[in-house]
């Protein structure tokens, strides 16, 4: 493993790193545990929130008791499902050109595939990364067509329940 590691780090970093590259990763490092409170608090609001909403058939993260893996991340979790992380899925009642109706009306997360960003992100499977599976093969991978991915930054959590409320309105109107 120590000689992977090593070998990994040369290959990403070099075999010196920049003065610059480490005072980032330092400064990174020190903030960490801020960053991750504040991501934390902000996906409790925003789990909260879609939990009851009306268009929301399902939320995917330990926060909910209703979730599977709940009682295991009370148990094994230092700070209990608070501290399952800020990347979930939750699905909304419709279809795929509802679920794309959802993603294009989002003004405050960007549309895309990372995770773990200070910035909070979104993105639609069944329109991007799995477009070419039918509903079936959608179905049998645990994907629904109005599955969707979020990953909670660091903004205000009301202006991103905000964005969710209005973009679940578009999402509700392109039903009709």
């Amino acid at each position: 493993f120590l000689l992977r590691a090593r070998r990994e780090g040369l290959r990403d970093f070099g075999a010196c790193m920049s003065p610059h590259s480490a005072w980032l990763i330092l400064q990174g490092i020190e903030t960490l545990p801020l960053r991750m409170e504040r991501h934390m608090a902000n996906t409790e609001k925003v789990v909260e929130f879609l939990a009851h909403h009306p268009m929301v058939s399902r939320v995917g993260h330990p926060l909910l008791p209703s979730h599977p893996s709940h009682a295991l991340a009370q148990k094994l979790l230092r700070h209990g499902a608070r501290g399952a992380g800020s990347v979930f899925s939750f699905d909304i009642q419709g279809s795929r050109e509802q679920g794309r109706a959802f993603i294009e009306s989002l003004k405050i997360f960007s549309h895309l595939a990372n995770v773990g960003d200070c910035r909070s992100l979104v993105i639609h499977p069944a329109s991007t990364t799995h477009f070419r599976m039918s509903d079936e093969a959608l179905a049998a991978s645990g994907i629904g067509p109005g599955t969707i991915r979020l990953s909670i930054g660091l903004e205000d959590p009301a202006d991103l329940i905000d964005d969710l409320k209005k973009a679940l309105k578009a999402a509700e109107k392109a039903s009709a």
